[in-house]
């Protein structure tokens, strides 16, 4: 066929030959066969690749939850500063919703809405916490925490406070600090400085303890009042010393007393036998002013026995009497006995 003269027109003798394609060199029948359809089949190839394109957008946007049911949130925040609408609401490193819009409110507070999956909604809590995070190197992160599972869970439309960690303010604020810290270590290390008085003051302090009055001098700060001290100190304690002396020799003098008193041989046991011979002596005088009593009384019942009343009457008063000096005698020996009284006698009742 390809060796037939009437299938190929002759070259022009003044037309150049011209370069063989790689499909006729591979294919040399196909030179001369053409297509059936071509434009039929290239729009079939163009319409299945866009289908193709569709499905596989469709596929990744089921896939990432486009056509799954949510839930709106709302969170509040005073700089939403790196939130850009498509960022993830994680919980527990997992996405959970996305940003769909960051808007300013009227009380100038930054409103970040958030849709949230409703089979992931079950992880957040009316008591969960909400965090912007932004680190220094890496995009802002949105947070949630739920610490509580079993608190009720956030209604749709929920507006809840995002606390707010931004590492660039953190570390202004730590290099304003420390600025800060050195200003006050320059302060201190200074010429005129109160620490450096306070250090001079101390080192007079420690030269005037290693003088010979030692701490007292570094006290009083002259030897002379330091040396009154002690000689104060000295005086104080020759008192102590006699005090203790007399203390002792009172001490001695309450033992001899006690001993001589309250003792085996003691002026209590003389006193007591004393008392003892007085309590016998009185019975005795009682018992004969009864038999005086019963006496006067048969005197004034017979009158016809004065003479006889009147003998029994001496002899009685006789005994009175007698009775009366023993009493007389034992009270002075009494009195000369007993060491305390103030006044050497005792008055019968």
């Amino acid at each position: 066929m390809a060796d037939d003269p009437k299938s190929s027109p002759a070259p022009s003798p003044t037309a150049p030959p011209q370069p063989e394609t790689p499909v006729q060199k591979s294919e040399p029948a196909a030179k001369h066969v053409p297509v059936r359809n071509l434009e039929l089949k290239a729009i079939m190839l163009l319409a299945f690749t866009v289908a193709l394109i569709v499905g596989a957008a469709l596929f990744l946007l089921r896939a990432r939850g486009v056509f799954d049911p949510k839930q709106q949130l709302v969170l509040v925040t005073d700089n939403a500063e790196g939130v850009v609408a498509g960022m993830d609401l994680t919980f527990s490193g997992f996405p959970i919703g996305t940003v769909k819009g960051v808007s300013l409110g009227e009380t100038g507070n930054v409103k970040i809405r958030i849709d949230v999956l409703q089979k992931e909604a079950k992880w957040l809590r009316t008591s969960s916490v909400f965090t912007l995070i932004k680190p220094i190197i890496g995009a802002t992160q949105l947070r949630a925490y739920s610490g509580i599972l079993t608190d009720p869970p956030l209604p749709d439309g929920a507006e809840r406070p995002v606390l707010r960690g931004d590492f660039n303010e953190e570390v202004g604020r730590v290099i304003g600090a420390t600025k800060d810290v050195l200003d006050n270590l320059n302060q201190l290390t200074a010429q005129n400085s109160d620490l450096n008085h306070s250090m001079a003051n101390l080192q007079v302090f420690t030269q005037k303890l290693q003088s010979r009055s030692g701490a007292l001098h570094a006290i009083f700060g002259n030897e002379e009042d330091a040396r009154k001290l002690v000689a104060a100190v000295d005086r104080a304690n020759a008192a102590m010393a006699e005090i203790q002396r007399l203390a002792g020799n009172g001490d001695r003098l309450v033992s001899h007393a006690d001993t001589r008193v309250f003792g085996p041989d003691g002026i209590a046991n003389d006193a007591q036998a004393s008392v003892r011979q007085l309590q016998g002596l009185l019975t005795d005088a009682r018992g004969s002013l009864q038999r005086v009593d019963s006496v006067l009384t048969e005197a004034q019942g017979a009158v016809g026995n004065v003479n006889k009343a009147t003998q029994d009457l001496g002899s009685l008063r006789g005994e009175v009497e007698d009775n009366l000096r023993k009493i007389e005698d034992l009270i002075n020996d009494l009195n000369r006995k007993w060491p305390f009284a103030k006044e050497r006698k005792i008055e019968l009742p």
